[in-house]
C-alpha cells in the first residue's frame, strides 16, 4: 500500500509539473509579440538617424546613434556597432545642376572641412546667393572655382577636379565620381575616400565605366559624374592604433573567440596533401572489333 501510495504521488506531481510548463510556454508565446527581426543590408543603416528638415540647409543637423538597434523594436540587428564620438550630419547636394546650353555655371568653394558621418572630406561651395555642401576631390582646395553643365557637345570637354558634367561629354580614361543612376536622380555611385571610376569606352548611346571594384557599368550619356578622385586618399591605409580609438569610431568589440587559424569558426590549420605524381597514364590498348554478318 505505501508503495503505490508512493508511485501515484510521484504520477500526479510529473503530470501537475509538465501541465504547468504547458501553461507557462502557451502564456509567454501568446503574449510575445509577433514581430521578425529585421536583418541588416538592404541600404538601411542601424548605426544613426539623420533629422533632416523640410528644406535643404547648411547648417549642422541633429543625429540620434542607433548604436545597431533597430529603432523600431529596439533590437540588436549589427552587432559591431557600439559607441562612437557625437557628431553632427553635414547635408550633402547630390543634385549637380548647370545650363543645358551655353557657359557652364561657375561654384567658388569657400573651404573643405572633414565629416565625422563619412570617409571623404567635404567642401562649402557658394552658388549665386545660396551655400550647399559637396564631396571634395584630392587636389580641390579653398578659392577654386569649379564648373557645371549638362551640355552633352561635339567633342569631348577638358574637365578639372571638382568639375561636373555628363558622362558622354568627358573623354576616355577621366577619373569621375558621384554617377548618376538615371539623369536627374543625383549622385549615386561611389562615395567613399579615395574612389573614383574609370571611363573607358562609348557603345552607341551609353557610356562604359570601371568602378572602384574594376567591375563594368554601363551608363547613359546624360547621367552627371563629377570629374577628378575623391579626397582622404590616405584614409584606408592609416592604421587605427589602438583599441580605445577603434571605440571612438562606433565599432563594439568582438567577443574573442573567433580566431583566424585555430579559434572558433576559423580556418584550422591542416597537414599538406601528400604528392601528386604527374604521369602518363598506361593505358590498355581495346582489343579489335570483328564485325560478322549473318544471313
Amino acid at each position: 500500500m505505501a508503495l503505490n501510495r508512493l508511485f501515484t504521488g510521484l504520477t500526479l506531481t510529473s503530470t501537475s509539473i509538465a501541465r504547468r510548463t504547458i501553461q507557462t510556454s502557451c502564456y509567454n508565446f501568446a503574449s510575445r509579440p509577433n514581430v521578425e527581426k529585421p536583418k541588416p543590408g538592404f541600404g538601411k543603416s542601424y548605426r544613426r538617424i539623420v533629422h533632416f528638415p523640410e528644406e535643404y540647409t547648411v547648417k549642422p543637423l541633429n543625429v540620434t546613434n542607433l548604436a545597431g538597434r533597430d529603432p523600431v523594436t529596439g533590437r540588436v540587428v549589427a552587432k559591431g556597432i557600439g559607441g562612437g564620438i557625437k557628431h553632427k550630419y553635414h547635408w550633402i547636394d547630390w543634385y549637380r545642376k548647370g545650363p543645358t546650353e551655353g557657359p557652364p555655371l561657375e561654384e567658388k568653394v569657400i573651404q573643405v572641412i572633414e565629416d565625422g558621418c563619412r570617409t571623404a572630406h567635404i567642401a562649402l561651395v557658394a552658388v549665386g546667393d545660396k551655400l550647399k555642401y559637396i564631396l571634395a576631390t584630392e587636389k580641390m582646395k579653398a578659392g577654386d572655382i569649379i564648373k557645371t553643365s549638362c551640355h552633352l557637345p561635339r567633342i569631348p570637354v577638358k574637365a578639372n577636379d571638382g568639375d561636373a558634367y555628363p558622362l558622354g561629354a568627358l573623354p576616355t580614361g577621366t577619373q569621375v565620381h558621384c554617377i548618376e543612376k538615371e539623369p536627374g536622380m543625383g549622385g549615386l555611385y561611389i562615395h567613399a575616400a579615395g574612389t573614383f571610376g574609370t571611363i573607358l569606352r562609348k557603345q552607341d548611346d551609353r557610356i562604359i565605366v570601371q568602378m572602384p571594384s574594376k567591375r563594368l557599368f554601363s551608363f547613359d550619356q546624360n547621367c552627371m559624374a563629377v570629374v577628378g578622385r575623391l579626397s582622404n586618399v590616405d584614409h584606408g591605409d592609416t592604421p587605427i592604433g589602438s583599441p580605445q580609438r577603434n571605440r571612438w569610431l562606433g565599432n563594439r568589440p568582438r567577443s574573442g573567440l573567433w580566431k583566424r587559424k585555430d579559434g572558433r569558426h576559423g580556418r584550422k590549420i591542416k597537414p599538406p596533401k601528400p604528392i601528386k605524381e604527374i604521369a602518363l597514364s598506361n593505358k590498355k590498348q581495346l582489343p579489335a572489333i570483328t564485325l560478322r554478318m549473318r544471313p
